[in-house]
């Protein structure tokens, strides 16, 4: 009978329940290169770099944080990356609107590989600049 499961099992994941689990990025029409796109945008980097130690902040902390950014394009990347259920975002009914940002335990799992890659290119900086030139 566990055999049995087992083989169900790898026929269930190798169809299209196991496409649409994991994703790929090479299709046009998976969601997955959406979140791909919010993930390592610009902003979207500097983003989660920022929500990365942990604690709530809040907008304008967040546009100090990455400069030139416009409060449009910080707003539309927390939006994306809320949607993608990576930030969390906590309204409080007070007058002025008092709103906070932190991370999602998916969040912080994608910030520390996000961070990883950010942390390679600022160790290679010379390297990059002087292949560039």
């Amino acid at each position: 009978m566990k055999k049995n499961n087992q083989a169900y099992d790898e026929i269930k994941q190798s169809g299209l329940s196991a496409q649409i689990h994991r994703g790929n990025v090479f299709s046009d029409k998976c969601p997955s290169r959406n979140v791909l796109n919010h993930v390592t945008s610009r902003w979207g980097v500097l983003v989660l770099l920022a929500l990365r130690d942990g604690q709530t902040h809040r907008f304008s902390e967040l546009r100090r944080t990455i400069n030139g950014v416009s409060e449009k394009m910080l707003a539309q990347t927390l939006q994306a990356l809320e949607q993608d259920r990576f930030v969390l975002r906590t309204a409080y009914p007070v007058v002025p609107p008092h709103v906070e940002y932190s991370l999602t335990a998916l969040g912080a799992e994608v910030a520390v590989r996000v961070a990883s890659l950010a942390d390679w290119i600022e160790d290679n900086m010379a390297d990059i600049l002087r292949r560039a030139s």
